[in-house]
């Protein structure tokens, strides 16, 4: 199948198919006599795989990685779950972070409905900033 077909089945552009290509997610396909890529079927599940895997957040070296372990002929479950744990901690610390930040604006969004211009020195630089 020709890289137009199979962008066409799979739902992604030629340029990110060759871009694929490049990083090694893809194989390069063999070359008709016409010197077009000629992809085979199985090409179009890899790449619903790859647009998939980063659809649930993952990087392109870490389904490099899970294609690595399929095509040395390893299934990549245990692999893929430890992914996942890993992204879910990643996520949980994030939304921490977020908390922690959000409380803290909130405060600071207090002290700025709080604080009159006019009680400014020229010594502050931004009282609303500053710590009391």
């Amino acid at each position: 199948m020709r890289i137009g077909e199979l962008a066409s089945a799979a739902g992604l552009s030629t340029k990110a198919i060759r871009f694929y290509e490049q990083e090694d997610l893809l194989a390069p396909p063999p070359r008709t006599s016409g010197g077009y890529r000629d992809y085979p079927p199985q090409a179009a599940t890899r790449l619903a795989f790859i647009r998939d895997a980063q659809s649930a957040g993952l990087t392109l070296a870490e389904i490099r990685g899970v294609l690595a372990l399929r095509d040395s002929g390893q299934a990549p479950c245990t692999h893929v779950g430890e992914l996942i744990q890993q992204h879910l901690a990643d996520i949980d610390q994030r939304l921490a972070d977020l908390r922690k930040t959000r409380n803290a604006l909130r405060g600071l969004a207090r002290r700025a409905a709080d604080t009159d211009p006019s009680t400014c020195t020229d010594a502050d630089i931004c009282t609303i900033l500053t710590r009391p």
